[in-house]
């Protein structure tokens, strides 16, 4: 199962509803979960970020549409990125033509 991370923001709605975050989290484990894939973990930040969610699904097809779906709710954006663990790195560098 790949794994992703998501960096998002809240939006002025996002902002206005924060009281609902914690809310949404459970919304959103909830959709990754029927997609076939689970959340690792959610985290709140202070900085640049709003929040960091460590999720796994098993495509990026899948992961895109849980996200977009997650997004059209209006409260945040985000930005996925996939990440490789140091063993799926190891498979990449061993296709890294010669």
């Amino acid at each position: 199962m790949a794994t992703f991370i998501s960096l998002f923001v809240w939006t002025e709605q996002g902002v206005h509803n924060v009281k609902d975050t914690a809310d949404r989290a459970a919304k959103f484990k909830q959709s990754i979960q029927a997609a076939g894939g689970s959340v690792k973990n959610i985290y709140w930040t202070m900085g640049r970020y709003d929040g960091i969610i460590i999720f796994e699904a098993p495509d990026d097809a899948t992961a895109a549409a849980v996200m977009m779906g997650g997004c059209a709710q209006g409260n945040v954006r985000s930005e996925t990125l996939c990440a490789f663990d140091e063993n799926e790195m190891m498979g990449v560098l061993k296709k890294i033509p010669s």
